[in-house]
């Protein structure tokens, strides 16, 4: 039987979510709890990797078990042999071909800025401290919509077949201490997001302009583009499929 499984982390010990080797990963632990729960060896497949300190506050991953589980009593037992910083929040039974990664119909993401230092932001988002101009980062964001080939935004060197990225969503918001960027797409390159947010912030602060904008992009140069921001303010926060998945 297929399972998913949604839960969320707090990504500064982690190096990504995918197995690495010498190096610990969320996928690592969360395999070697529900191994050792179950009692057998347990492989999950997540819905996308994070990079090394990147959070998400929602997560999927799918697992297949012989027998039916008693998902309540799973999830309060994983939670309770997990370190705090992963926490499982529900296991839900699919269809036998439901598959995470590939599934997914859309993924959001959030990277939060502060504009004053703070103790309390240090592990959770970028500090910038230069004047930003808000207004001329949501233009600029707007125009990402009117674009698919994301190259000039991808890490280099990477084994991606397609740049092609259908992004529905890209705004600033001020919320309470925060300045937060959201951004929705059917997926995303490695290292797309924090590339972005960077570029959206030289244009903030008066680097330049919001139409420039088009140009990176249709640079597919990676050079052109701002630099990627930390992964201390960037998070996973809702990873959607179709409702036709649950078997439930």
């Amino acid at each position: 039987m297929r399972y998913f499984i949604q839960f969320s982390y707090f990504g500064k010990a982690y190096h990504g979510w995918q197995n690495q080797p010498n190096a610990i990963t969320v996928q690592e632990v969360l395999e070697g709890a529900l191994s050792t729960l179950l009692r057998q060896k347990m492989e999950v497949v997540g819905a996308g990797r994070t990079d090394t300190g990147v959070h998400a506050k929602q997560m999927f991953a799918h697992f297949d078990f012989d027998a039916e589980l008693d998902k309540d009593d799973l999830v309060f037992r994983l939670n309770s042999f997990l370190p705090e910083d992963i926490a499982v929040q529900h296991i839900f039974k699919m269809v036998p071909d439901a598959h995470a990664r590939f599934h997914a119909v859309e993924r959001s993401y959030e990277y939060w800025v502060v504009r004053e230092k703070s103790p309390f932001y240090s592990d959770f988002a970028h500090y910038v401290h230069q004047p930003l101009n808000l207004e001329a980062m949501n233009q600029a964001a707007s125009l990402l919509l009117e674009h698919k080939d994301f190259e000039c935004f991808s890490k280099s060197n990477t084994d991606v077949k397609t740049y092609i990225c259908d992004v529905r969503k890209a705004i600033w918001e001020i919320r309470d201490d925060k300045w937060v960027f959201a951004i929705s797409a059917d997926r995303f390159l490695r290292n797309m997001v924090r590339a972005v947010v960077g570029t959206l912030l030289d244009v903030g602060m008066g680097k330049m302009e919001p139409e420039d904008i088009h140009n990176i992009i249709e640079s597919k140069d990676r050079g052109k583009a701002g630099v990627s921001v930390p992964a201390k303010g960037l998070y996973l926060t809702q990873v959607i499929y179709p409702k036709e998945l649950f078997d439930e």
